[in-house]
Formats: C-alpha cells, structure tokens, sequence
C-alpha cells in the first residue's frame, strides 16, 4: 500500500516516509535501512524513493541505490530492443530458407515482432539511434538456430546481414 499512498498522499505512506528519513540509522547488519529496504522489498522501495523526490527530501534518498537502479532500467531497454531484434531477424532468416512453411500465421509473428521493437523505440526515444550499433549483434545471435531451424548450416546465412535495419523494421519489408 505504500504506492499507494505516495500517489494519493494516505496516512500510510506519510508514516512510512517519516521512517524513511531514519534511512542514515544502520540497522543490525551495518546497512542504512532505507538500503535494507532496496534488498528486502524492492517495489515499497522505489515507492518511498519517488514519495522522498517529490516532498524534496532528497537527503534522505538512497542516491547509490537509486542511481543503480536507474543505469539497470536503462540497460534492460536497451536489451529488450536487441532481444527483439534478434527474435525478428531469426524468423526473417527461416522464412527466407523455408518458402514451404510460409503462411499467414507465421507473418503475423513477424509483424508483432516488428511492432513490439518499435514499441520499445517509442517508449524509448533515447534508443532510436540504437538499433543500427546493435543490428550486427542481433543479426550474429540467430543464424546458428535458424539454420539448424531450416535443417540447413550456419552457412547456409551471409555473415553479415543482407539487409538494412530500416528495412527489416518496415512493416512492408518481406524478404524473399
């Protein structure tokens, strides 16, 4: 409930705030409770982080722990995208070695794949140039498995990848 009452300024929270500003007392195990608390409950954690940041009591922020948690959101983004990426460009690499099994369904799976990575790219402006540093990594990851998909040897797909991001991210674009 602590979200919660951040959100809606509940009693709840006001307690649990005033709390958290003892966050410098250590507890038994020499670690600042509001850093006990990030070990222990990380959810209640980020609430009474955003709560202290909106009162303006920013003394009383968990700064290492916060900015931690930061740099790990914006590096899970960023995995996100080039896991997309290498999902979509696995079934772009078998639907070009296995014209018998193409259909409807299978292009759809390739269409949701497309639109969950410009999904990531629009809730993440700061990723749009991203995708072309990581394309050739992404394109690296798929090639053994789609091969062994196809029946086929990691050969049997150029080392590097025959087509641009851009396309491979337009929904138009269906390789042949």
């Amino acid at each position: 409930m602590p979200v919660r009452g951040l959100r809606h300024g509940g009693d709840v929270c006001r307690r649990r705030l005033r709390g958290a500003g003892a966050n410098h007392r250590h507890s038994t195990e020499g670690k600042p409770i509001n850093a006990r608390l990030h070990d222990e409950d990380f959810h209640t954690w980020t609430g009474t982080q955003a709560g202290l940041l909106r009162q303006g009591r920013r003394a009383e922020l968990d700064t290492a722990q916060l900015l931690e948690a930061l740099e790990a959101r914006g590096a899970r983004e960023r995995r996100e995208l080039a896991n997309g990426l290498t999902v979509l460009l696995a079934h772009l690499l078998e639907w070009t070695r296995q014209p018998d099994w193409r259909g409807n369904g299978w292009w759809r799976t390739i269409q949701i794949q497309r639109s969950d990575a410009a999904d990531v790219l629009d809730d993440n402006h700061g990723l749009r140039p991203e995708p072309g540093a990581i394309f050739g990594k992404a394109y690296a990851k798929p090639r053994l498995p789609a091969a062994n998909q196809a029946g086929l040897g990691e050969r049997a797909f150029p080392a590097n990848p025959p087509c641009s991001v851009d396309q491979v991210m337009s929904p138009g674009y269906r390789p042949e």
